[in-house]
């Protein structure tokens, strides 16, 4: 082979691997395109809504050691990962930051300040911030699955509305244990 073929070739090689990923991403933005605005936002916001319920739960295992924050604190992840699927399937990026208890959004922050408060204060005040996660995220739900479109997005929220009512029985009979009655 000589030489200006072989530059050729590597020439080729190169701009086929940029048409690529150039394709890819083309590929991305038509997806996040296709989805709707209440989608894009479902999508996003489900990520840190299922981050907030994680890190709640895991600050509260560290702080009173009932077994329910830890169990439930390891299903989350499975929760957070089903929604990060979902986004870089549509090409959208993932608001969730890598540190507990730090959120994108703003209201997100809050309640996550909010809920370690409360659940500092007793282990029925803990059980309690479950409870308000777990309402919150099924009302939620409730409503991304209504904005939602595409099936894949409602498998998904229907599959995490599932494991929510799952969580929300469970503090239900965590607190009946302590003797409080749930009311919705």
């Amino acid at each position: 082979m000589t030489t200006t073929f072989k530059a050729k070739t590597r020439s080729l090689v190169v701009v086929g691997g940029l048409l690529l990923l150039m394709g890819l991403a083309f590929t991305s933005v038509v997806q996040a395109a296709s989805l709707t605005n209440a989608e894009k936002y479902w999508l996003t916001y489900m990520r840190e809504e299922e981050k907030l319920a994680r890190d709640v739960y895991l600050v509260l295992y560290d702080k009173w050691r009932l077994a329910i924050f830890s169990n439930i604190s390891q299903s989350e992840p499975t929760h957070m990962d089903a929604i990060r699927t979902l986004l870089d399937r549509y090409g959208l990026p993932d608001p969730a930051k890598a540190e507990v208890g730090a959120f994108t959004d703003p209201a997100l922050q809050a309640a996550y300040d909010k809920l370690i408060a409360q659940g500092s204060v007793s282990d029925v005040e803990a059980l309690k911030a479950g409870v308000t996660i777990e309402e919150t995220d099924i009302d939620d739900l409730g409503v991304a699955i209504d904005a939602a479109i595409r099936k894949d997005i409602k498998t998904v929220y229907n599959n995490l509305l599932q494991g929510s009512l799952n969580h929300l029985k469970a503090f239900v009979s965590n607190l009946a244990k302590y003797g409080v009655t749930y009311e919705p």
